[in-house]
């Protein structure tokens, strides 16, 4: 079990882990062992609540496809048990930020003090332009 907070937890079962071998330079070992990890989640079929699976589909983030399937990539680590580990950190530290509800924006109106101030600059502004046009005698 995944622990992503007291009242959540996502079954092992849900995620899905394949060792593939690592990109770039690396040497010997690099081309022999599979040490990279891709961690496979899809989010529609999980267990999460519903606002908390809404929202991470909403996320605008490259790593969902278009089926709702969330897939991290961690090969920065040299093993493949510290690239699992990485990877699901990221998992679960992606649902987190799910869980957290932003703040509704209130609207408001700017002050006439503010209003008056922002007309003021602008009016010096184009009267520092217009004194740089060519003189005519």
């Amino acid at each position: 079990m995944l622990q992503i907070s007291k009242a959540i937890a996502i079954p092992e079962s849900e995620i899905e882990l394949s060792a593939v071998r690592s990109q770039g330079a690396g040497g010997q070992n690099v081309n022999k062992v599979a040490t990279a990890i891709h961690l496979r989640f899809d989010i529609a079929a999980s267990s999460l609540p519903d606002r908390i699976k809404e929202r991470l589909l909403n996320l605008n983030d490259n790593r969902i496809t278009k089926d709702g399937i969330l897939i991290i990539k961690a090969q920065s680590q040299r093993t493949q048990e510290q690239n699992r580990e990485e990877a699901l950190k990221r998992l679960k530290e992606l649902i987190q930020s799910a869980m957290i509800v932003p703040k509704k924006r209130k609207a408001t109106i700017p002050t006439r003090g503010s209003q008056q101030k922002r007309l003021d600059s602008k009016t010096k502004r184009g009267q520092t332009k217009a004194l740089r046009g060519k003189v005519t005698e």
